[in-house]
């Protein structure tokens, strides 16, 4: 109730409540929080420094039966087991690469008295390793995805062979791809069952 003589301007819909307009000299732009963009510095930045989330990433597939072709012709091709599709980024190294390894080899994702209970060490399963950057691909920016945040041939094809050799360490049948070929990968997956591997200066993540 208002008081004789006095305008009500403590309610919902009185001007010190209603938000700000608009419109007008107080308007407030998106433009106004946001930094300047300098797209060639971005990227230079980007590819001087790898990116925080950068790891070496494997792709594991249990799978019923796998097989990898170039030109038409089978190179490598496994039966029950793992079908491995490796990344390397900049900033990995050889000890990512051997816990990769020694991860997958352990990795209990057979089926037995559960239906993840043995490791491909207990089944006697087999693994076919493909190198895949375009794991590494980023689709942050335009259309078209980036594969900077991948490491140069030279340094992911001695990673990538530091797994395939880890792997055969452990007495598992490994088959690989042909590294840096134009490949078809045909595979049963196994349930399915897909899982992730990632590792950064040597720690799973």
């Amino acid at each position: 109730m208002l008081l004789p003589g006095k305008a009500e301007t403590e309610g919902p819909h009185s001007p010190a409540r209603r938000p700000p307009s608009s419109s007008g000299p107080h308007r407030r732009t998106l433009a106004a929080f946001q930094r300047p963009v300098n797209p060639a510095k971005d990227v230079a930045k980007e590819r001087a420094f790898p990116l925080p989330w950068a790891a070496m990433k494997t792709v594991l597939q249990r799978v019923q039966r796998a097989e990898v072709r170039v030109d038409g012709e089978v190179i490598g091709k496994i039966a029950r087991g793992v079908l491995l599709l490796v990344a390397v980024e900049r900033g990995d190294g050889p000890a990512d690469a051997r816990i990769t390894a020694r991860k997958i080899a352990n990795l209990r994702i057979f089926p037995g008295k559960t239906p993840m209970d043995q490791s491909l060490l207990e089944t006697g399963g087999a693994c076919l390793v493909v190198s895949q950057f375009t794991i590494a691909g980023s689709i942050k920016k335009g259309r078209r995805p980036s594969f900077d945040q991948a490491a140069e041939p030279a340094l992911a094809e001695t990673l990538y062979e530091a797994v395939v050799d880890e792997l055969r360490s452990h007495d598992l049948p490994v088959e690989t791809g042909r590294f840096g070929a134009t490949m078809e990968v045909e595979l049963a997956n196994d349930g399915p069952v897909t899982l992730l591997v990632m590792s950064k200066g040597g720690v799973l993540l």
